[in-house]
């Protein structure tokens, strides 16, 4: 297929020339200012030559050069040099460092002089005669950050103090930079290569209100608050770092924030704030285990803290343990040299790690009353499948209402929407689930390629239902029946989705053979990040979840999270492409291949197709036969019927008793309104109906979006304010309801959603506000 895309809008730039330094270390020490909008500070980057480092590595980022071919995924424009040079290549050119930044006011940049730090002098002994060929100092800072970054995991304490003091060393000697709207280039005249450019730099540096890393809104409380949205532009509008996943760091982080404010952030311990310039709180955070720069994660607010009221069930009883989550305590580790806890007997039987609750005022008693009890048997649940969970704590945030999604993981900590405290317990536990999953998949293990979400979200989603299974402790039987049922759900809903897309978007890797390619330099495009509409896709979510349920149909699914328990342990701390999940499998259980399943099939059906795979398309009838989706069909049969004997003008026979519904479980209802959905017409006395057997303004938020959908096909004015009420409160849920009522070209709808949109768009999330208003303008 050819491609016919404008990289403004729709693929994302990895500007990042980590092959030639990459970044091990950062030290951030930021003051955040509500009243202008601002994050200001600085960031000390500690840096490792690169593997394609050299005396003849050509100046630019990424020169002329340095491309992967006309027709590569990253096409023949992106990749040019970044210094715009146009001199001869024989001509030694300054070497240019670029990192990925955007929407930042850079003010300074320096290098570091570590060598004025005293701890730092025990470092420099092997500092080799043919290293001072540029000067003593030069090779003395150089070699001592080297050997700084590539301290062994035991001494992780004496190497993140030699971090801090370094951090605070003086400057020796400013550097000339330039931006564009994707990059900060930095040169130090006279040095032509990697090896000899400073491995310690201090860039001063101011966010911009409008830059897109961060939200500056309120919260449902009306106090202000900023966090990190899970941008597709990662966290370059937050700090200069380098955001290709291969760029693996550590960080400190030191943020000032006004007293009253609460700081939470990506950390292995709580902190505790220590006053701060009188006027000011400090908090201070570090991580051990290299992440992604774009897994870094903030949140200032007035938090409330949610207290335990008392000893739950879910407290006193844990999941069962099975044998095999405890018995890799002597498999190897594979990753980079860090404190690992797979290692750590302790962790190894810690079913549930030390975890925090915090929400805005107005919702800390929701949040412990629906949220907080949830977290034992969940987090249990997913140790009784996988073993130690990656990280030792977490904290869970209730986040603003324009929140865009209903969740979002990160190292230590959690993101959830307002919508998964309504309703009963059922979407709050299934969503935790989902990342607490990803914990493991999406964290612990990343994709090498950003394209290829579904390493991420494909699992986190068939995780999802494994671990909430287990939580809620339900039978092998009902287990089964509830993951058919919502095998159905997700059938649907990806059948809907794949008819109103863009087939290049319904690709699991979309760069096919060339996944996990970079240029000479490090630089990529990560193809369609941009691109508004993705964002509100789940064809990543739903096709990966579908793979993975095919595969386990082929194994069972015993053996099949047994392989996902021993993969945890090999590949934990790295990257991976599909290919290293598929031919880990496929060696594992080689009957696979002697029932004619191959690398190549699968990639033709599942990752590198559009539309929907084949082998799903032959399975799909299999749900329509479980229990639960036979007895919604029923209940729905009841409706109709119900609905045609309350039709204007029907007659209804003398005697005709009342019609009794049964109750159905959320997940039933859902399709059970759906089913709904594809009626033609439905009586007004239907829908109240509906609204007093169900309850459906106290159900979870899945179970009133359809609702709404039902409100707004049938023109049931009277309902409206259900429809309203969901477009303010549930945003992260609600933006294609918009859509809904526009093209009905119904007059009082149009002005339901101009004036909702009204009400709530400076409150929206960025993207979600400008598909909305193509929709509505």
């Amino acid at each position: 297929m050819e491609m016919n895309l404008d990289p403004s809008k729709d693929d994302l730039p990895l500007r990042a020339n980590t092959n030639h330094m990459l970044v091990r270390h950062y030290v951030l020490d930021l003051a955040v200012h509500f009243e202008r909008k601002v994050i200001s500070g600085n960031v000390v980057l500690f840096f490792e030559t690169g593997k394609a480092s050299s005396d003849t590595t050509d100046a630019g980022g990424s020169d002329g050069k340095d491309t992967l071919g006309e027709n590569s995924c990253h096409g023949d424009s992106q990749l040019t040099s970044l210094s715009s040079s146009k001199q001869d290549c024989s001509e030694r050119e300054d070497f240019v460092l670029v990192l990925d930044c955007c929407d930042l006011s850079v003010s300074k940049v320096e290098e570091v002089d570590v060598t004025s730090v005293r701890g730092v002098q025990e470092l420099r002994s092997g500092c080799v005669e043919e290293d001072l060929a540029h000067g003593v100092t030069d090779c003395l800072r150089s070699h001592s950050v080297q050997k700084l970054v590539t301290l062994p995991a035991e001494c992780w304490e004496e190497q993140h103090d030699l971090y801090m003091q370094c951090s605070q060393a003086p400057g020796c000697g400013d550097l000339s930079f330039e931006t564009d709207s994707w990059s900060l280039q930095i040169r130090k005249e006279g040095i032509h290569s990697p090896c000899d450019f400073p491995h310690a730099l201090r860039i001063y540096y101011e966010t911009m209100p409008e830059g897109a890393s961060v939200r500056w809104t309120k919260d449902q409380s009306g106090r202000a608050c900023v966090y990190t949205v899970g941008s597709p532009i990662n966290n370059r509008a937050l700090f200069p770092c380098q955001e290709p996943p291969v760029a693996m760091s550590t960080w400190q982080a030191a943020i000032e924030a006004p007293p009253e404010c609460v700081v939470l952030l990506s950390g292995e311990k709580e902190a505790q704030p220590a006053r701060h310039k009188e006027v000011s709180s400090q908090w201070f955070y570090y991580v051990t285990m290299p992440m992604p720069a774009s897994t870094f994660t903030i949140a200032v607010g007035h938090w409330i803290k949610a207290e335990r009221k008392e000893a739950s069930t879910a407290d006193r009883e844990t999941v069962p343990i099975p044998a095999e989550a405890c018995s890799l305590t002597e498999t190897p580790c594979h990753h980079v040299d860090y404190p690992c806890r797979f290692q750590r007997r302790e962790a190894q039987v810690q079913a549930a790690i030390p975890h925090r609750v915090f929400a805005p005022a107005c919702l800390r008693e929701q949040a412990e009353d629906v949220l907080l009890p949830l977290l034992p048997p969940c987090l249990s649940a997913a140790h009784s499948v996988l073993g130690a969970h990656p990280f030792p704590r977490l904290d869970v945030l209730i986040v603003p209402t324009g929140f865009s999604s209903l969740g979002m993981a990160s190292p230590h900590i959690m993101f959830l929407s307002q919508s998964v405290l309504s309703g009963k317990n059922n979407l709050c536990g299934a969503r935790l689930c989902h990342e607490i999953a990803h914990a493991w998949f999406g964290l612990a293990i990343g994709a090498q390629d950003w394209t290829e979400e579904w390493i991420s979200e494909g699992f986190a989603t068939y995780l999802e239902d494994v671990f909430w299974a287990r939580a809620q402790q339900l039978s092998q039987k009902e287990a089964q029946e509830l993951c058919q049922l919502k095998a159905l759900l997700r059938w649907r809903r990806l059948r809907d989705e794949l008819q109103n897309s863009e087939e290049e978007l319904q690709i699991l890797r979309p760069n096919r053979e060339r996944t996990g390619e970079v240029s000479d330099s490090g630089a990529s495009l990560v193809k369609h990040a941009l691109n508004p509409g993705k964002v509100f896709m789940q064809v990543h979510y739903l096709k990966g979840y579908f793979l993975l349920q095919f595969l386990a149909s082929k194994i069972g699914e015993d053996l099949f999270l047994q392989f996902f328990c021993h993969f945890v342990h090999e590949f934990h701390g790295q990257l991976i492409l599909s290919q290293d999940f598929l031919h880990r499998l496929l060696e594992n259980f080689p009957e696979i291949k002697r029932q004619g399943l191959t690398l190549e099939a699968i990639y033709q059906d599942w990752l590198d197709s559009a539309g929907i795979p084949k082998p799903l398309f032959e399975g799909s009838n299999a749900w329509l036969h479980n229990n639960l989706v036979q007895a919604v069909k029923e209940e729905v049969a009841k409706w109709t019927r119900f609905s045609q004997s309350h039709r204007k003008g029907s007659k209804r026979k003398r005697g005709e008793g009342k019609v009794i519904f049964k109750e159905v479980a959320p997940e039933q209802l859902v399709l059970l309104l759906e089913l709904l959905l594809e009626e033609p017409d439905l009586s007004v006395g239907t829908l109240r109906s509906l609204v007093q057997s169900y309850g459906l303004q106290t159900q979870d938020a899945e179970v009133r979006h359809r609702w709404c959908e039902l409100v707004i096909k049938h023109k049931h004015t009277e309902a409206y304010g259900h429809v309203g009420h969901f477009l303010k409160q549930d945003q992260a849920m609600g933006v294609y309801l918009y859509g809904e009522l526009m093209v009905n070209e119904d007059g009082k709808q149009q002005d339901l959603a101009r004036r909702c949109f009204s009400a709530v768009q400076e409150e929206m999330d960025p993207t979600s506000k400008q598909v909305v208003e193509e929709m509505i303008f």
